[in-house]
């Protein structure tokens, strides 16, 4: 029996990607999109454009492509909006980052050309291994919320611009808690006015985003949007908001292979992580302020997933240790060494070694494209709020205070096409068949 389908606004018109970072990610994201539609390549590793979707029983055989059963935005009608502390433009940032070959770049170097990033908020005391000239100049928190907020009316009027949505690739800032100014809006507020030191420029991006009405995206492990106030003006707007830190490299493994042990009742005694890259976010991340805010992010994936409270005999002796290394000769291919210490039956000890030679910026090109076609179609939607659904991309994802973050990615997962499902008036996957109904 079909359910009732959610209302959902069509994506009419053109759409505003706001992107605070012109690094390799934003351009890397950049030319394949362009690529993408000139048909040079599909869009490999994007769940929405390559995806596809069970419907109903197994027998019914329906598994149309996600794109084709929600309504998403068409890729021709993103147009890109910038902010960054170089003045670069896409395609010579592009070729700074070296991830993309010459012949990749030259093909859409027309288009790469055309973003020219606007001056950024930002300060040094939070990215403390940057510095550029191209920033905003303010007294207060206050003023700079203004500029933006100017920005981002003129690029909607400049390119005719239906609605819009504000994705972080910018750097990692340093490890902030939440403090007085994070409680409520009008302290937030108040802060951003008294120029409050614990209010940084990520929060700047997003309050102006949020309270614009714009979707919030948070790529990175700083809190950004995931304080009290922030959330709070989100639900009372009823503004999507999703966060943090794209899961890409090591702990996308982690939480594809955790899950496994975990499913078999698999102990493991210890957790080795080592990483190797040397673009810009290996060298913020050599500051131990801005490592801290990833090293949070990456030790809370295992614990969530393996739940030493349920399974002490199995986890609660899990030692987890996280390091990252600048190592400028490697640039954007980065390398994750993982040492697995396992056990199983009659305590017999056994050991998992995993080599990721990944590319950072080419596993989240695609997750940058997901998230902003789902975070609009999540705003078209009426939605409102944490968009816990979308969990399956993040490393640190945002969930409501009165539970747990999921961690495990197949659950993940199938929350996300779940709430797809839901929203098309289909019935949702419990993997329960009919020929079981009879015994309940």
């Amino acid at each position: 029996m079909k359910r009732e389908k959610k209302e959902i606004k069509k994506p009419a018109g053109r759409l505003g990607v706001l992107i605070p970072g012109l690094g390799a990610v934003t351009t890397t994201f950049m030319a394949g999109i362009e690529s993408i539609r000139r048909g040079e390549y599909p869009a490999f590793g994007s769940v929405t454009q390559m995806g596809h979707i069970r419907l109903g029983r197994r027998d019914e055989n329906r598994q149309p492509l996600i794109k084709d059963v929600v309504p998403l935005a068409e890729l021709d009608d993103i147009v890109c909006c910038c902010w960054d502390i170089f003045p670069d433009n896409a395609y010579e940032s592009a070729c700074h980052a070296n991830v993309l070959s010459k012949d990749q770049l030259d093909s859409v170097k027309n288009y790469l050309k055309t973003i020219n990033p606007l001056p950024a908020v930002f300060d040094t005391k939070y990215v403390k291994r940057l510095d550029g000239p191209h920033v905003k100049k303010g007294k207060s928190w206050w003023d700079k919320h203004l500029m933006l907020q100017n920005d981002i009316e003129a690029f909607a009027r400049a390119n005719d611009i239906e609605r819009m949505v504000m994705i972080w690739c910018g750097s990692t800032e340093i490890y902030l808690e939440n403090s007085e100014a994070h409680h409520t809006i009008e302290a937030f507020e108040k802060g951003l006015k008294l120029n409050d030191a614990s209010i940084s420029p990520s929060m700047v991006y997003a309050y102006t985003a949020i309270k614009n009405g714009i979707p919030f995206v948070n790529g990175a492990p700083h809190l950004s949007c995931d304080i009290p106030a922030l959330i709070q003006l989100a639900r009372k707007l009823g503004v999507p908001i999703a966060g943090k830190d794209y899961k890409t490299g090591q702990t996308l493994l982690k939480t594809i292979i955790a899950p496994g042990l975990k499913a078999r009742m698999l102990g493991i005694e210890g957790w080795f992580s080592t990483n190797i890259l040397g673009n810009r976010d290996g060298e913020v991340l050599d500051d131990p302020g801005s490592f801290k805010s990833k090293e949070v992010s990456k030790l809370s994936v295992l614990d969530t997933i393996l739940q030493p409270d349920l399974y002490p005999d199995l986890y609660s002796n899990l030692y987890h240790k996280v390091r990252i290394n600048y190592y400028p000769p490697r640039g954007d291919k980065k390398e994750g060494w993982d040492n697995i210490d396992i056990f199983g039956w009659m305590g017999k000890k056994m050991q998992i070694k995993i080599d990721f030679l990944c590319r950072d910026s080419i596993l989240a090109a695609p997750v940058v494209l997901d998230l902003i076609l789902l975070i609009d179609l999540a705003q078209r939607s009426q939605m409102g709020g944490i968009q816990e659904w979308l969990s399956f991309y993040f490393k640190s994802p945002m969930s409501d205070e009165s539970v747990y973050p999921e961690h495990d990615l197949f659950i993940q997962l199938l929350k996300m096409k779940n709430t797809l499902r839901f929203m098309v008036g289909e019935d949702l996957i419990t993997h329960l068949g009919t020929e079981y109904y009879d015994y309940f």
